[in-house]
């Protein structure tokens, strides 16, 4: 027979009841500081200039990061690839999905809380909205408000703020595909095109609107993270949890008062856990799928527990075994085969990458004739090369060969290629075929370069002498 699964009746009701499941319904964050909002906030405010400076670094006067796909060359300092060579991007999407998994599986979704730039944006959105409009209660008597001179600076004030940090966001995305020097100023001269004035509207509307109006409404309706993380949890998994046993009763008591002799628990029930959750959850109520584990929540509960003279933690980051009495077990079998998972796939991410040539050779031999013989009495063959420069400057290249002694090349024997540039070069190899008994020699084409940090590159072909 099957286990029969047990229903937990939840009875509990915030006194700021908050529709989270309406699309509609606003949640009027409230600002709480503590160690996790401070990690958060530096964190947030790192990753945005990481995002907007890494277009402005210079490598050997090119944009160090671009992304040209009008050209289909996409420059990484001084490393450039084609688009035979984004299986690259592949293996980096395989290691971000075993990395989410790996990291989900131990701490949870410390990525939706920390990192993610919906997360990030809102954030940064609610410091502005804070900034201009007021706490939490403030903000929410102004929306009350009737129209005014007051309430009509305020928000143009804010939505200005928002307005700017969006665009500037659609122009720092459009920079990895733009040079930016000529996209910036492009820009604010009105010279841009119509499509990438378009592509930065796009982005920036986009921002706006998720950043500034629909906030957790992507998280919980939109994001499909938040709906499939669950199988990675088990019972050891960090998450952001209540502990029922010490906190409940909860009630409301003076600050001198002893608990234990009103019957109550460590929880005021001052419903601060509920006011600064920006997904309007309740913590207390369990594990929920809303929850991003930002940690808002614990920082404004310890806040409490100091102000009422008991020990923090009775929100924190734990695990189900622990909030049950049972000890953590860190290292576990999903955890290890994660890890080693993730490590396999960066280690072949790594081989990938180390070997990608600066140059690429194809040999394409003459198909109309296998070998002629010339007016010398000289078997040649005749061969095509397609040389690709997949560095970001002009490089000059020697063309040899080898395994075929006493014959020699007829053509350019150096050639100056420029980067991204695909240069053809025919040319032809000839020999004396009286000491030769075989019909058929293999010989290896090479290209070099005089630049000390170009590898050579070595491709055999066959010659004919016979058929």
């Amino acid at each position: 027979m099957l286990e029969q699964i047990k229903i937990k009746e939840i009875k509990s009701t915030p006194k700021d009841v908050v529709d989270r499941y309406n699309p509609s319904s606003r949640i009027y964050v409230r600002a709480t500081y503590g160690l996790y909002q401070k990690l958060r906030r530096y964190t947030g405010w790192g990753l945005i200039l990481f995002f907007i400076a890494i277009p402005l670094l210079r490598w050997n006067g090119h944009q160090a990061v671009l992304f040209d796909l009008e050209k289909q060359q996409y420059h990484l300092f001084n490393m450039t690839l084609f688009p035979q060579d984004l299986t690259l991007l592949a293996w980096i999407f395989i290691i971000a999905a075993f990395a989410l998994f790996f990291f989900t599986t131990y701490l949870g979704r410390v990525w939706c809380g920390y990192t993610c730039p919906q997360t990030v944006w809102t954030f940064i959105f609610i410091w502005f909205e804070e900034h201009f409009e007021g706490s939490a209660n403030k903000r929410k008597c102004l929306d009350k408000a009737p129209w005014s001179l007051h309430k009509l600076s305020r928000k143009t004030a804010k939505h200005s703020a928002w307005i700017s940090v969006s665009i500037l966001t659609g122009l720092a995305f459009c920079s990895y595909f733009v040079p930016v020097d000529e996209l910036y100023l492009d820009f604010f001269t009105f010279n841009s095109s119509v499509t990438i004035t378009g592509c930065i509207i796009f982005f920036a509307t986009i921002t706006y609107a998720n950043a500034g109006w629909m906030r957790s409404i992507v998280c919980t309706h939109m994001c499909p993270y938040s709906r499939f993380q669950s199988t990675m949890f088990d019972k050891n998994t960090y998450i952001v949890g209540y502990d029922t046993k010490r906190g409940e009763q909860r009630g409301p008591r003076r600050r001198k008062s002893d608990p234990k002799a009103l019957g109550l628990g460590d929880c005021v029930d001052c419903d601060l856990c509920v006011q600064v959750c920006p997904t309007g959850i309740d913590i207390r109520e369990g594990l929920q799928y809303e929850c991003i584990n930002c940690g808002a929540c614990i920082d404004a509960c310890d806040a409490t527990m100091l102000k009422m003279g008991y020990p923090k933690g009775l929100i924190s980051y734990t695990s189900e075994n622990k909030l049950a009495g049972e000890k953590t077990k860190v290292l576990r079998p999903k955890i290890v085969g994660y890890g080693l998972l993730l490590l396999v796939m960066i280690s072949l991410f790594a081989i990938n990458l180390f070997n990608l040539s600066s140059a690429e050779l194809e040999i394409v031999r003459d198909r109309s004739a296998l070998y002629r013989e010339n007016s010398e009495g000289l078997i040649e063959n005749t061969y095509t090369l397609k040389i690709l420069n997949k560095t970001i400057n002009t490089q000059t290249y020697q063309i040899s060969f080898s395994g075929l002694e006493d014959a020699y090349l007829i053509g350019p024997s150096e050639i100056v290629i420029q980067s991204g540039e695909v240069f053809t070069q025919p040319i032809a190899i000839a020999v004396d075929p009286y000491d030769i008994k075989a019909k058929k020699v293999m010989i290896t084409i090479i290209l070099s370069s005089k630049a000390d940090d170009i590898e050579e590159i070595k491709q055999e072909t066959p010659f004919f002498l016979s058929l």
